[in-house]
């Protein structure tokens, strides 16, 4: 089938990067993709190869007449994180096949609240502009059997073998005895509390080599070594390093190699989990404070040690209580329990495809 997917980056990676992986996967399956985004620059990094079988166009509403008039109709319209297609666009497919509409995924944003599963695959008729008439389906990812599922590669979810990982860490620059960390965050109020202790005592008695992940990682981290000059002197406790920015499958590698993942957002959530080590979500801040029961039900799935909840309740800023302790070998074994949930279930695309064949 031939998709359109438009993507509008709002102001971080986390919608390209999962339309991207999405494009990517359905062309490795043989599908033929038009990706649609409005700032397609992170792609330089994220995917610099880019896929045969995607390809990436402008979108900026609206859409010039001519690119309009040269475009072959899509069989699949797929809506990220409710971005509105182009009404030119959309009056060009109904003119070219007005007996056959394509389907219309409204591809959702990733949640483990029970509404989910109520909501997922509901239709939702149009009821006015070029398109009236038609359908769009609500496709929502989630943990559970009921929902849309995740996405997942082959061999994304697989156990590392000891061999790869301690290759991996020296590639990273990691030592035999340290604790390989990776930041990738907002700008959590726990940040410095984390710092001082690391830097105090490293984890566990461990040295901790933490990669600060660019981008507002780093800015943050940075912010703080102006006001904490000793966060640079305590080499054999606390270790910063700097990577630059890496393609998608390079960045799943670092997760793999770590012994925990500081992650933020829906993208690197997913990928902290097929990595199978020790996490720490930062998820997105809402104004309505909706984050937090998202947050609840995340860690309710994930059937989190107390530890484990009270960390992400102080991390990401809804609890004024110290950090507790970090137990890497505990969050670890909660994780990886849910991995072997998850690889049990049907993947995002795999659902995605058998979806959309059975309504066209």
């Amino acid at each position: 089938m031939l998709w359109d997917i438009f993507c509008t980056v709002i102001d971080n990676h986390g919608d390209l990067g999962v339309c991207w992986r999405l494009s990517a996967e359905l062309a490795r399956r043989g599908e033929q993709v038009r990706l649609w985004v409005d700032d397609a620059s992170a792609l330089a990094w994220m995917a610099p190869q880019g896929h045969a079988g995607v390809t990436v166009l402008p979108w900026h509403m609206p859409l010039p007449p001519g690119t309009i008039a040269s475009l072959a109709p899509a069989d699949v319209l797929v809506e990220a994180f409710g971005c509105e297609i182009d009404a030119g666009l959309l009056a060009r497919h109904r003119a070219q096949r007005p007996e056959q509409p394509p389907v219309w995924i409204n591809l959702e944003y990733l949640s483990a609240e029970s509404w989910v599963e109520r909501c997922h695959a509901l239709p939702s008729p149009v009821m006015r502009g070029p398109a009236a008439g038609w359908t769009k389906w609500f496709f929502y990812p989630g943990f559970t059997p009921a929902t849309g599922g995740l996405m997942r590669e082959p061999g994304v979810a697989d156990e590392p073998t000891p061999e790869w990982r301690q290759v991996h860490r020296q590639r990273l620059g990691a030592q035999a005895q340290d604790c390989l960390v990776s930041l990738f965050c907002y700008e959590p109020p726990a940040l410095p509390a984390l710092l001082e202790r690391w830097q105090a005592q490293g984890q566990a008695g461990q040295p901790v080599h933490l990669l600060v992940m660019p981008g507002r990682p780093a800015a943050a981290v940075r912010a703080l070594q102006a006001q904490m000059p000793a966060l640079a002197e305590s080499p054999h406790r606390l270790r910063l390093a700097w990577p630059e920015a890496v393609p998608q499958p390079e960045f799943d590698h670092t997760l793999r190699a770590c012994n925990l993942n500081f992650v933020r957002g829906e993208d690197s959530v997913v990928r902290a989990l097929w990595a199978g080590r020790a996490l720490v979500w930062h998820i997105y801040p809402q104004d309505d404070e909706a984050h937090r029961d998202k947050l609840d039900a995340f860690l309710d799935w994930l059937d989190a040690p107390p530890s484990l909840r009270q960390f992400h309740q102080v991390w990401n800023g809804l609890s004024k209580s110290p950090l507790p302790p970090i137990d890497p070998p505990e969050w670890q074994a909660c994780v990886q329990a849910a991995r072997t949930k998850l690889r049990a279930q049907s993947d995002l695309v795999t659902q995605l495809l058998r979806f959309c064949t059975e309504k066209r």
